[in-house]
């Protein structure tokens, strides 16, 4: 009887602690060994449109997380009412946060117009795989290096699931599959085009590498990157840890494909150093930069999705693609700026004339409560510059600071 009693405290203690102990996600060992095979279900109309008709699918993730509705992921299919044949995909992934799929659509539709099919993902956490009370994507970058390693795996695999989907379907050219991101999206789309070899076509839009890097500089992730050197964690160290997820440890790639990306000049979410890297590891990657930080993009969206479109369409087809030499995106600057004799001014401004490549010597229209004025400045770096400020009644001296959209 004694003894029984022992063993039945010694159950609840060891019952208690691994209770107490968190479940940590499961981490694969090796992001180049492709997802299982399975039966996949079948795929349910649900649209027709002018352009195209519309399949919607739940496929089963490859890396479950425990979560129930992250552990689905929604795939909307766009197939061209112009279908001749076997036709290639792109399978199309989101940014950070997403709300909503209006401009994957969008970039679906462009695709369409050039007789491309395609898939767009959501990814992990985000939108349907949101859990209740919880905004999409915020779940998707966390302050735990586990917790990101595993929600980039799952990314990855289900990328990779979705394209065994596809290339189970005869409406597709399974020889011609891309991919294409924008911001998290490009970064799942690198690493994923990295190990898949069934890829040989990827556009990235305002994308970059070195996770380490973009989570120590990126001015989208300030609570997480605060949270993390709480932990102990410097940049070297968060490095090592997501070296398995790292797309820069799988570029480049024994067999290179084609390539497009669209930078961002300005860019403080995907720093410089981090899209110049994915440049650096694409051999042959075209580029195409416009005059904007991350979100100016939206000004011109239409034609970078029309340049995304193209791209693939030259590629599929055999052509040759050369991005436009440039794509006016106006440059525009939210501002708090500080001059002798008007004092302190927030506002917005419009960069008017570069008197130097570089773009370091500018003039910008700035307006604030007070009225428009011009600013003709030169940057000195971290947002700052030095200039003069003309009204209509007065010149002054002063700092400004600004971030570009």
């Amino acid at each position: 009887m004694l003894r029984r009693g022992w063993l039945c405290i010694v159950a609840l203690v060891l019952t208690a602690l691994s209770a107490a102990q968190p479940v940590s996600p499961v981490i694969a060992p090796d992001i180049k060994i492709p997802p299982s095979k399975i039966d996949f279900p079948n795929w349910r109309m649900v649209g027709e449109y002018e352009w195209a008709t519309e399949y919607n699918i739940g496929l089963p993730t490859a890396a479950p997380s425990g979560v129930r509705e992250n552990d689905t992921i929604p795939v909307r299919i766009f197939i061209p009412v112009e279908r001749r044949g076997p036709i290639p995909i792109v399978v199309i992934s989101h940014y950070w946060g997403a709300v909503d799929l209006r401009a994957e659509v969008s970039l679906a539709q462009e695709l369409a117009s050039r007789n491309i099919a395609s898939a767009v993902v959501t990814l992990p956490y985000h939108l349907q795989r949101t859990p209740a009370g919880v905004r999409s994507g915020a779940l998707a970058i966390q302050p735990d290096p586990v917790a990101l390693r595993a929600t980039t795996y799952q990314a990855v695999q289900d990328l990779r699931r979705t394209i065994d989907f596809l290339s189970t379907r005869s409406e597709f050219d399974s020889g011609k599959i891309g991919i294409a991101g924008t911001s998290l999206g490009a970064i799942v789309s690198a690493l994923t085009y990295a190990v898949e070899p069934r890829v040989k076509n990827v556009a990235f839009i305002l994308g970059g590498i070195e996770l380490a890097n973009i989570l120590w500089s990126s001015s989208r992730v300030v609570v997480q990157r605060d949270e993390l050197r709480a932990k102990g964690f410097t940049e070297e160290k968060l490095q090592t840890e997501l070296a398995s997820v790292e797309p820069a440890n799988f570029l480049p790639r024994d067999e290179p494909g084609n390539s497009f990306v669209v930078v961002g000049k300005f860019d403080t979410v995907i720093p410089k150093s981090s899209s110049d890297a994915l440049i650096a590891k694409m051999p042959g990657i075209q580029i195409l930069s416009i005059d904007t930080g991350h979100y100016g993009g939206i000004f011109v969206q239409r034609r970078l999705l029309r340049e995304t479109a193209a791209f693939f369409d030259a590629k599929f087809t055999g052509r040759t693609y050369a991005p436009p030499t440039r794509i006016y995106a106006p440059t525009i600057r939210i501002g708090l700026g500080v001059d002798v004799p008007s004092g302190f001014e927030i506002g917005a401004g419009l960069d008017i004339w570069a008197f130097d490549k570089p773009r370091r010597n500018l003039a910008t229209l700035f307006i604030s409560p007070r009225g428009p004025r011009i600013w003709l400045h030169r940057q000195i770096g971290s947002g700052f510059s030095i200039g003069l400020n003309a009204s209509e009644k007065r010149v002054g001296i002063g700092l400004l600071w600004s971030t570009v959209l």
